[in-house]
């Protein structure tokens, strides 16, 4: 398991700044591609000391119930040490996203999948499938986040 890599910002281009090199220009396309496809509503910024994806609060007050301080997460990308990551809480909520996910991957890359709960590693950065991660973020609006993190919550 790679070793979390503690970055300091407030905001996502000091986050950005502080990668190594190699690193900085995949976390940047990967935020651009996040940003272009991204329903409208989802704020960015630092959440949980990596690039985040939230629904504010100003859509959702009761925020994160672990934190209620904290605006509702949704995505996150992450510079670690062998990797960069993306974690997405909808294909951790929702069993039908996580299929879709998982059976498109392969259309995308013929490297394995390596997957956690809501959390995609990639290791070799010239393989990423941005066109997937994309599509990812198109499939969940604000209100159908919602809805699925209370219905969630309620079990």
């Amino acid at each position: 398991m790679d070793k979390l890599m503690k970055y300091t910002a407030s905001t996502p281009e000091e986050y950005i700044d502080q990668l190594p090199e190699d690193k900085k220009k995949v976390i940047q396309k990967l935020r651009s591609v996040i940003l272009n496809n991204l329903p409208k509503g989802f704020e960015e910024g630092i959440s949980y000391g990596m690039i985040g994806y939230y629904v504010p609060h100003s859509l959702y007050p009761d925020g994160y119930h672990c934190s209620p301080d904290l605006p509702l997460p949704f995505m996150n990308i992450a510079s670690q040490k062998n990797s960069v990551n993306l974690y997405h809480s909808g294909i951790y909520a929702d069993h039908n996203l996580y299929n879709w996910f998982v059976s498109e991957y392969g259309k995308y890359t013929s490297r394995r999948l390596d997957m956690g709960k809501s959390c995609i590693r990639f290791k070799k950065m010239e393989e990423i499938p941005y066109d997937l991660i994309g599509d990812l973020c198109k499939k969940i609006s604000v209100k159908q986040w919602i809805d699925i993190y209370e219905c969630n919550l309620k079990k």
